[in-house]
């Protein structure tokens, strides 16, 4: 059986994408079935793994809508084992659609349930917001990844997170654990990065996942191309760290 992992923090620019994009593709190339699902309406996942959305006729948002089923989204990438729900810039209206429908939260995880047993992992990229996309996606979710990025303001937010996770836990999905908090955009010259790690360690100790994602050029650089940085720069630090956190990831769920 599949592992759905949602990847979320309401905190915008914090590296959710990034890590889903990438996370993925390192899954993939570590012999893992992995499937991402787009539910950000901006779609970056979607055209970072090299998806064409003007030319998506099915995406997550036709799912939602009990339009289409999940298999008729699910689209191939360029990396083997990795496949894709796509996003659309209409899931901003799904929140106001899905508002009237009966047990509203639970309808990603009833769209996710027919083929959550044929992938290892499936991926969810979350909207920077707390909206009722979010909430499906953690109440459809085994555990959820938090990135957090090394800055200033890095913990501001978290509360609010963790506080809705824990609302989640007691009223739609108490199985729902934290895999992890992702430090992202480190940077170990900065003593203010060095010191938002030791303070993330300090709250959340065993919670924190032990690599930790460097500032890198081509990591930025990869989305434009519509390719994980695996395929633009296989030898980048990029590459490498998140190679590291899918195989960290893979020994945590043995």
């Amino acid at each position: 059986m599949g592992k759905i992992i949602a990847l979320a923090n309401q905190k915008g620019g914090v590296g959710k994408t990034t890590t889903t994009i990438n996370l993925a593709a390192s899954l993939a190339v570590l012999d893992k079935k992995v499937l991402v699902v787009d539910a950000d309406p901006q779609a970056n996942a979607s055209s970072g793994l090299g998806a064409d959305i003007k030319e998506i006729d099915c995406s997550i948002y036709e799912c939602l809508i009990g339009q289409s089923e999940i298999t008729d989204a699910i689209c191939t990438t360029d990396i083997k084992n990795l496949d894709l729900v796509c996003s659309h810039i209409d899931l901003v209206g799904a929140e106001i659609e899905m508002l009237n429908l009966d047990h509203r939260e639970n309808i990603m995880r009833k769209v996710l349930t027919p083929i959550k047993s044929e992938y290892d992992y499936v991926l969810i990229d979350c909207s920077p917001s707390l909206g009722l996309i979010t909430i499906n996606a953690l109440t459809a979710a085994d555990s959820v990844i938090i990135p957090v990025q090394c800055e200033y303001f890095a913990l501001e937010g978290i509360s609010k997170l963790l506080n809705t996770i824990k609302i989640i836990k007691t009223k739609l999905n108490k199985d729902l654990q934290i895999e992890g908090f992702l430090l992202t955009m480190f940077d170990s010259r900065l003593r203010l990065a060095n010191q938002i790690y030791e303070e993330v360690k300090r709250h959340f100790q065993e919670l924190v996942f032990k690599n930790v994602i460097q500032r890198n050029v081509k990591l930025g650089e990869a989305p434009s191309h519509g390719k994980p940085v695996i395929l633009y720069d296989a030898d980048s630090i990029g590459t490498k760290n998140y190679m590291d956190l899918a195989k960290e990831i893979i020994g945590n769920n043995k």
